[in-house]
């Protein structure tokens, strides 16, 4: 009788993914036990880093000195503005030309405005003022969208006199005649959906899931306190090249922890949670991206608010004004360096520009990994990207932040 036959390895790749199964929990258990002592180490140094009751008294005690909370209501001045100028385009009081300017002075002012007054007010700490600009940002695309997205409306029906047909982002059950549906309420439906991309008619779930809300809560809650007790020291004195490699290798591993544990908290739990409430059926969050074989991959994969955005309204627009393709893919890496920056640089009131360079490197990054590396090689080069680029980052930014501000 014949014992032999052709067959591959377990180990191998072609032997599918349930032949990995094993060691893939297994991966995962022992990254969460050898970081567990980390957790428990804080726990017992520092005690409860994060109070919700002290938290809750101090807003409680003063609730006029609140500088980021204030900025934070200012934001609906520029919605009320962005919605006054469509309504006014919309009803043809104001021209094509004359709207695109009040448009761009208003995304202005959303950028600069709150990074103006983080600056200038000393009150503002650091997390409340990323909290703050983070929000304008959000602000800042939403708008940027609903700009667009009414512009192609007007375009179709200016040049076609009929119901706009699907495509091109533009969803629409049935067409809705301008300028009835500039709505206040519908405005900011979008503002608060989990989405950065504009549309006349979002699709909806059909009903409240409490199970399912309940769930993701408790997610939210045991995500944050993780988060929360993980917290690392860099260590920031002046160290030899030795020294500040071994440091940069003791925090990789804990900071890729908190990372994937901010990704599940964030972009599955939050983002669900808002989801749910508000019955917003479009629920691709994110895709794959822990199986990208490519830098590309990842980046397009990993956020899908965002890299729907840049795709919808900054690299097809530049397709069609005739740039070409890896020109277009740069221009949205230093987009998003620019925004990288701009969150990280403001809040800690310094100027680096670390952040915007771990950006723009992702450009030779992709084009490395995609010419040189493929398959499982491509798919290491990316997370090996991921475990290592993040902590430099933070190791140079808590070194220069201690250097201007402890010395």
């Amino acid at each position: 009788l014949r014992c032999h036959r052709v067959q591959e390895s377990l180990l191998s790749s072609s032997s599918g993914y349930s032949n990995y199964r094993g060691i893939l929990n297994w991966c995962v258990v022992m990254l969460i036990l050898s970081n567990a002592r980390l957790f428990l180490e804080n726990l017992i140094k520092y005690g409860i880093l994060v109070d919700p009751i002290q938290v809750i008294s101090l807003f409680l005690k003063d609730p006029y000195s609140w500088p980021s909370l204030c900025l934070l209501l200012v934001a609906n001045v520029f919605v009320l503005v962005a919605l006054a100028v469509e309504r006014r385009l919309a009803e043809g009081c104001l021209s094509e030309g004359l709207g695109t300017v009040l448009h761009a002075l208003n995304l202005m002012a959303i950028l600069c405005f709150p990074a103006g007054i983080v600056l200038i007010i000393t009150s503002i700490t650091p997390v409340g003022a990323f909290f703050a600009l983070s929000s304008y940002t959000i602000t800042f695309l939403k708008l940027f969208s609903f700009r667009d997205v009414n512009k192609w409306y007007r375009e179709r029906r200016g040049a076609q006199k009929a119901p706009p047909e699907a495509g091109e982002g533009l969803l629409s059950d049935a067409f809705v005649s301008l300028p009835f549906f500039c709505v206040l309420p519908d405005l900011y439906y979008f503002l608060f959906a989990p989405t950065l991309c504009y549309e006349l008619n979002f699709p909806r779930s059909p009903r409240v899931r409490k199970r399912f809300l309940l769930r993701r809560l408790l997610e939210m809650g045991f995500g944050e306190g993780g988060m929360s007790q993980l917290t690392l020291t860099p260590l920031p004195q002046d160290m030899d090249y030795s020294r500040i490699i071994e440091r940069l290798l003791k925090l990789a591993v804990p900071n890729h922890l908190i990372w994937l544990i901010f990704f599940y908290w964030f972009f599955h739990s939050c983002l669900n949670v808002v989801a749910e409430v508000m019955q917003f059926g479009d629920r691709e969050f994110y895709r794959d991206w822990w199986n990208s074989e490519s830098v590309t991959y990842f980046w397009q994969n990993w956020n899908i608010p965002v890299h729907k955005w840049c795709l919808r309204h900054f690299y097809k627009p530049l397709l069609k004004w005739g740039v070409n393709k890896w020109l277009a893919q740069t221009a949205v890496f230093l987009l998003s360096a620019f925004f990288h920056e701009y969150l990280v640089s403001v809040p800690l009131k310094m100027f680096r520009l670390w952040a915007f360079m771990g950006m723009a490197a992702q450009v030779p990054l992709a084009w490395f990994v995609s010419r040189f590396l493929q398959g499982n090689y491509g798919n290491a080069a990316v997370w090996i990207s991921l475990i290592i680029g993040q902590p430099i980052a933070v190791l140079m930014y808590v070194h220069d932040y201690y250097v201007l501000n402890y010395e």
